[in-house]
């Protein structure tokens, strides 16, 4: 009887310590405003979703445009302008959502108080789709950029992926602040090198007058009769909407700063607002110069060997 008794008092000191190890020590309610983020870490926590989405939107344009050879990155240019002003017009948008709801609500908050309680259901699962792919779609194409450079570790493609999802989950558990800590170096650092990249390019050519040449074999853009036997079955404009919504995936995740207002240190609005315009101005910057360089460069997008 005294065993039992002793394993039920111990039941719960191992419950609370297993807690302890992966969210950490609970906290009073006065420490709570030293949880609030500073904009120098809520950028990285809130925005790593639309920046790192920069890494796949000019190349999944690119990708669509050249189906129709390479003719059709003449489009480029203009497809891009028209992702970036909508990615503009997106931020602003947000910017007054975030002063006329900033209790966190975001989009789902917006449309109860607008449309009643069926939009807001519809919102919200339309959100929760978004995150699971947005996670889905990071995780896969950093597998991939990961494989890129280290092509021995191909065949743990599935470990790798799975790894990356729990490295995530047990960050996230540690709360906010603490996960914006883990997630700021690595946003940071991703940022650095695209802006590397973009000067460098941009010194190259307007500077030094060089001509940016990524590759001396002799692969070449197909035209589009090689990928369809009859060229009439080639729609222009529906080609040049599917690469505008394809290089759209470098909106993913914008409404994040306006679900995550109460999460900002005081005054709240206006750091929340200002973090979403850094954001955007990094987003655009880092679309634009990326697809510019690519276009410049003469990246060609190569799958199975074709």
């Amino acid at each position: 009887m005294s065993n039992r008794n002793q394993h039920d008092k111990e039941a719960p000191k191992k419950t609370h310590q297993v807690r302890r190890l992966f969210i950490g020590r609970a906290l009073r309610n006065e420490r709570m405003e030293g949880e609030l983020l500073p904009k120098t870490i809520a950028l990285p926590i809130f925005a790593s979703d639309p920046l790192s989405s920069v890494a796949y939107g000019p190349q999944e344009l690119l990708m669509i445009l050249t189906l129709g050879g390479a003719a059709f990155l003449t489009f480029a240019p203009t497809i891009a302008f028209a992702v970036a002003l909508l990615l503009t017009v997106i931020v602003l948008s947000y910017r007054k959502v975030i002063q006329a709801y900033p209790s966190g609500g975001g989009d789902y908050e917006v449309a109860k108080k607008n449309l009643g309680r069926g939009a807001s259901l519809i919102v919200a699962s339309a959100l929760l789709l978004d995150y699971v792919m947005t996670v889905a779609v990071s995780i896969a194409s950093g597998t991939d950029n990961l494989i890129s450079a280290f092509p021995d570790i191909a065949n743990y493609r599935v470990e790798i992926a799975f790894g990356f999802l729990i490295l995530i989950f047990a960050i996230n558990l540690r709360g906010i602040r603490e996960s914006g800590v883990s997630f700021a170096i690595p946003t940071y650092i991703f940022i650095t090198t695209v802006f590397i990249m973009i000067f460098s390019g941009l010194y190259k050519v307007f500077i030094l007058h060089e001509t940016l040449v990524t590759t001396s074999s002799n692969y070449h853009v197909s035209a589009v009769d090689e990928y369809l036997s009859n060229p009439a079955q080639v729609a222009v404009i529906l080609l040049l909407l599917r690469a505008f919504a394809s290089g759209c995936s470098a909106l993913t995740g914008i409404e994040a700063i306006a679900n995550g207002v109460p999460a900002f240190r005081v005054p709240k609005i206006k750091n929340a607002n200002i973090t979403m315009s850094m954001m955007g101005a990094v987003a655009v910057f880092m679309f634009l110069g990326t697809t510019w360089l690519a276009i410049t460069s003469g990246v060609q997008y190569l799958e199975s060997g074709h």
